[in-house]
């Protein structure tokens, strides 16, 4: 999704207690920086606008989160989004962080110290052409990089609303040794996601008709 440039984003990123601007700096102590590092480690990639972090989070507050994105505007969006619910709900925020990066390079910041119990990957950029298709967060390269940072048996959830997506990653995740444990190709029909949060690509397609693919995938 692109976005328009936000002058305030920047600012008030930096300014804000749950962004981290040096990621590369907490590479295997990420559970440190939360006031409950003894809690389960999630990760979003590519978080967007941070309607669905926003809720899982505040729903979740024995996990803590990380949520990624490489463009300033939606971070600073997600922010505001995560303290107007948490503000909603009268907590503290103390169970999520947001930083910027490049999901590609993710192994600069991540490894197995972090112990990832699961990563969330909702409405990623499909990159229908050919020579494009490696950029995909779902691609077997993408997935061998996860699987270094993933807890035995850790999870991915993963959404879109492309069909050729799906059906390729379905495969990308048998290559590089997951398990499919549930899929789906119609999610707001399937009782196995009822507590599926919706994210604001989901509600628009779905308003246009689309039917949302779903999968968990666990490693092997």
């Amino acid at each position: 999704m692109r976005i328009r440039y936000k002058k305030w984003a920047r600012p008030e990123l930096e300014a804000s207690p749950f962004y981290i601007d040096n990621p590369e700096d907490w590479k295997g102590k990420w559970k440190t920086f939360f006031k409950n590092p003894e809690q389960p480690l999630q990760l979003e990639l590519g978080c967007g606008k941070g309607t669905f972090i926003s809720q899982l989070a505040s729903e979740n507050t024995d996990i803590n989160y990380i949520a990624i994105d490489l463009v300033d505007a939606m971070l600073g969006l997600a922010k505001r989004n995560i303290e107007s619910v948490y503000n909603e709900k009268n907590l503290e925020i103390s169970n999520v962080v947001l930083t910027r990066f490049d999901i590609a390079r993710i192994l600069l910041i991540m490894d197995k110290k972090d112990e990832i119990e699961r990563i969330y990957i909702n409405f990623c950029n499909p990159w229908p052409r050919g020579k494009h298709r490696k950029k995909r967060l779902t691609h077997s390269i993408q997935l061998d990089k996860y699987k270094e940072f993933l807890v035995p048996q850790g999870e991915i959830y993963f959404k879109t609303d492309d069909d050729d997506l799906f059906e390729s990653s379905l495969k990308y995740f048998e290559d590089s040794g997951f398990e499919i444990i549930n899929k789906t190709y119609d999610l707001h029909s399937n009782p196995i996601f009822e507590k599926n949060i919706e994210t604001e690509h989901e509600i628009m397609f779905t308003k246009q008709g689309i039917k949302i693919k779903a999968l968990i995938a666990k490693k092997l």
